[in-house]
């Protein structure tokens, strides 16, 4: 069970997905496969006991698409998205399943971070 609010996940955008995944192997010895689905989506096992998060490599979307996003366990993306807009932030990407996995939401907080919310769900299609 996930504790809500603790990082879960961590995405890294990039220009070129095989260099940063060399460059993260290379520097941290993290691990690398390709996830399912047809998106160039790469997971970065950091090797750390199962609490500690692990993350991935996903193409750039757009020039605005920087930083590395960490994705928070909640127990609803619905009601957290929610409450998200109502402290003033933004939701930029609604509700989306991950079949078999769960739900995510891209939000952004007052100060123009991006974050996501992640809700486990292995019945999500």
């Amino acid at each position: 069970m996930m504790n809500i609010g603790s990082i879960v996940w961590f995405e890294v955008p990039a220009d070129d997905v095989a260099r940063a995944r060399d460059f993260y192997t290379q520097l941290f010895g993290w691990k690398t496969d390709k996830m399912p689905g047809p998106h160039d989506y790469w997971h970065l096992d950091t090797g750390g006991p199962d609490a500690t998060p692990d993350g991935g490599v996903i193409k750039r979307q757009n020039a605005g698409h920087r930083g590395i996003a960490s994705y928070v366990a909640v127990a609803s993306v619905s009601e957290w998205a929610a409450k998200v807009q109502k402290l003033g932030g933004q939701v930029c990407v609604p509700k989306t399943p991950v079949p078999g996995m769960g739900y995510f939401a891209m939000c952004q907080d007052t100060e123009g971070n991006m974050f996501g919310l992640w809700e486990t769900d292995p019945n999500s299609k």
